[in-house]
């Protein structure tokens, strides 16, 4: 069984989401480490409460991405980890950890990319007044939410939706979405 890392930085929805889905039998993996840049996030009891381990890093105190980076590496690769998962994880990744990870890095993002890279992706696409968002899940490399396009899923967003409503279309998709392309992908390894 395949083991992953789950980066995360607040309250941890898709952690969760993929937590379940280890617990139902759904993704056949083992949630070896939960990686967050931020001291008292939720998703840091959450998974406490699950017996993850978890690592929090402050990467203000180190010299540079680099060395931040190097750190985090160190920590996967003590723990054998497979695939990186980026769960609401607020940073860009550089070159120390894309390169021994190529390809198995991935990352959610609530709109049907190229469309609405970055922050506040939902209240973008609610200011261009398009009638169809979605969710997708891609490959991470050094850009911002630029990486290889694995799967997409559209939402319709009605003419009375607000942001709220709009989310919560956003996240039912994603946490059914992100366990299941995990798990695809993770079967595609094994038949390497």
């Amino acid at each position: 069984m395949r083991n992953i890392a789950i980066f995360a930085s607040g309250a941890g929805s898709n952690f969760d989401a993929i937590v379940q889905a280890v617990e139902r039998g759904d993704l056949e993996a083992n949630i070896s480490l939960l990686i967050c840049d931020r001291v008292g996030a939720p998703v840091i009891e959450k998974a406490q409460r699950h017996d993850i381990d978890t690592v929090v890093f402050t990467p203000k105190v180190y010299d540079n991405k680099a060395a931040y980076e190097a750190a985090l590496l160190e920590d996967c690769r003590s723990r054998n980890i497979d695939y990186i998962v980026l769960a609401g994880y607020m940073r860009l990744l550089g070159p120390t950890l894309l390169k021994p990870y190529q390809n198995r890095i991935v990352n959610i993002h609530p709109s049907l990319l190229p469309a609405f890279p970055g922050k506040d992706a939902i209240g973008q696409a609610l200011d261009k007044k398009v009638k169809v968002t979605g969710v997708t899940v891609h490959f991470v490399d050094d850009g911002m939410d630029t990486g290889p396009i694995i799967d997409q899923e559209a939402i319709r967003i009605k003419e009375d939706d607000t942001e709220e409503d709009v989310k919560q279309k956003i996240q039912a998709v994603e946490h059914r979405l992100y366990p299941e392309v995990i798990q695809s992908l993770l079967v595609k390894e094994e038949s390497k």
